[in-house]
């Protein structure tokens, strides 16, 4: 466990920095996006990891890496969306934005820590396509909550998934870098 706390936190910080650097460029445009919209970006990017799986021809040259770290960031993103409505129209400062990230990425990283201990690191031996498919799958629930005006019955909330593909992006990223 330890060997995939330190790795973890290597790849979050990758992550942070990326989204640090966006920040920089753009500022935090996507304050305007609809948390359906996060939601879709998160599918695109999930979908054409795929598609490259599956076809093993990556026409626009952006790496499953690349991809990978936009879903942490766009989860990320989308976690912040739904806990912050007072207005999303509203830009934040590079340091509300950071440590919100934060906040978001400590709670990601103490799930992980649960999460792992139980299931004994099953994600190890793991397919990076297993994971893209469970990446996937989660965007598909959480499309049908965003249909359903965030309601459930039975299931956790978008949240839990949005935590849930920040991570399963994370071990992702772990495994595609130890099979370079």
């Amino acid at each position: 466990m330890e060997d995939t706390i330190s790795e973890y936190t290597k790849v979050m910080n990758v992550c942070r920095d990326v989204f640090k650097k966006k920040n920089e460029d753009y500022g935090t445009s996507w304050r305007i996006l609809r948390s359906s919209s996060l939601t879709d970006q998160i599918f695109i990017k999930a979908q054409r990891i795929r598609t490259i799986q599956e076809t093993g021809e990556n026409k626009v040259g952006e790496s499953f890496e690349d991809a990978f770290m936009a879903i942490v960031n766009y989860c990320i993103m989308a976690i912040i969306q739904a806990r912050d409505k007072t207005d999303v129209n509203s830009s934040l400062s590079s340091s509300e934005a950071i440590s919100k990230y934060d906040s978001c990425a400590k709670e990601a990283f103490d799930l992980m820590k649960k999460k792992n201990h139980d299931y004994g690191e099953a994600w190890v031996d793991m397919r990076v396509s297993s994971i893209t498919d469970l990446i996937l799958t989660k965007i598909l629930r959480i499309k049908q909550i965003e249909d359903n005006k965030g309601k459930t019955i039975a299931s956790e909330g978008a949240e839990g998934n949005y935590f849930d593909m920040l991570n399963y992006a994370v071990f992702a990223l772990i495994l595609l870098k130890e099979n370079c």
